[in-house]
């Protein structure tokens, strides 16, 4: 079995900025490995580009421009908002506005955003709505842990149930 399309793909990996000696972002070594369905559109596409063809076991090095992965730094979604749209009651809620907070947030048209607190003065708070890593060039090290046919009901909910993926 190769990982391919509607195939429940788990993975151990390592993620590191840039290069494979690069900051150290997240890894699931002495943890649950990450589980996913491929080609549903779950992942970047480049992450599965780079694994499918491959077998249970088989080891895995590879890099993702910032471009590809959560996109290029964009400084015009970095925002200035006045302070007055966060307060409850006239005040802003105690430990809301703390530099480098993510906060839920909604824009005109409804539409719900992540955004990070990147700054705050008495009138207004700077919000960067960026992802938190865009403009960060992506490096994968790991392994194809398991591989197994998706089946029906995680086809259809767009997830995967049991072990590493979701319970309902």
């Amino acid at each position: 079995m190769v990982v391919e399309v509607n195939k429940v793909v788990s993975v151990h990996y390592t993620l590191t900025e840039g290069t494979a000696e690069g900051n150290l972002v997240e890894s699931t070594k002495g943890g649950e490995p990450l589980v996913f369905i491929f080609g549903i559109g779950m992942m970047i596409p480049d992450f599965e580009s780079n694994l499918q063809g491959m077998k249970t076991g088989d080891q895995f090095s590879f890099g993702i421009p910032a471009a590809k992965a959560y996109g290029e730094y964009n400084k015009s979604a970095v925002v200035s908002i006045p302070k007055s749209i966060f307060e409850d009651n006239g005040k802003v809620p105690e430990g809301l506005l703390e530099i480098g907070r993510m906060l839920p947030m909604q824009d005109q048209e409804g539409n719900q955003l992540q955004g990070m607190v990147a700054g705050f003065d008495d009138t207004n708070v700077t919000m960067d709505f960026n992802h938190p890593m865009a403009g960060v060039d992506l490096f994968f090290t790991g392994h194809v842990e398991s591989l197994r046919d998706a089946d029906p009901s995680e086809l259809e909910h767009g997830h995967v149930h049991g072990a590493g993926g979701h319970h309902h």
